[in-house]
């Protein structure tokens, strides 16, 4: 297993990313529709190459597993294949994050609560609430800042 910053952005590696995002979402999302997850996807590929600082984890075999997106020290996204959650990969990124990002701040969906439980191990605290996603979706979202 490597942890990869990616500095070149190839369709390949998009699609890789891609399909960790659908596999963890569906898995981890489940407040989320089909239809729904169909109509988010849409998006990711350009939140995956607009977004500053886009970290990989690559199994031994070289094949993506994992990801984080990082913007001005928060985490924007942060992904993990099903069968590979667990883990520690999503461990091994916050603490990348922060070392290397000095990452503080993230957002997850109140309906995501193991997400929430996570965070909340790693030394992040709820500060605010919405009703409401970034997309202006009712999804509810808590927003979270690091406390250690």
């Amino acid at each position: 297993m490597r942890i990869i910053e990616v500095n070149n952005r190839t369709s390949t590696l998009i699609n890789q990313s891609l399909e960790v995002w659908e596999n963890s979402v569906k898995a981890t999302h489940l407040f989320l529709s089909d239809e729904e997850i169909i109509k988010i996807k849409k998006y990711v590929p350009q939140a995956l190459n607009e977004i500053s600082h886009l970290i990989v984890i690559e199994n031994d075999n070289n094949i993506q597993i994992a990801f984080m997106g990082i913007e001005n020290q928060k985490l924007e996204m942060l992904f993990i294949t099903d069968h590979e959650r667990g883990k520690g990969l999503g461990k091994k990124l916050i603490n990348y994050g922060i070392e290397n990002y000095n990452v503080k701040e993230l957002v997850v969906n109140e309906q995501n609560p193991n997400a929430k439980k996570f965070y909340e191990h790693m030394g992040f605290k709820v500060y605010k609430r919405s009703e409401f996603d970034e997309q202006g979706n009712t999804y509810p979202i808590l927003y979270m800042r690091l406390e250690r």
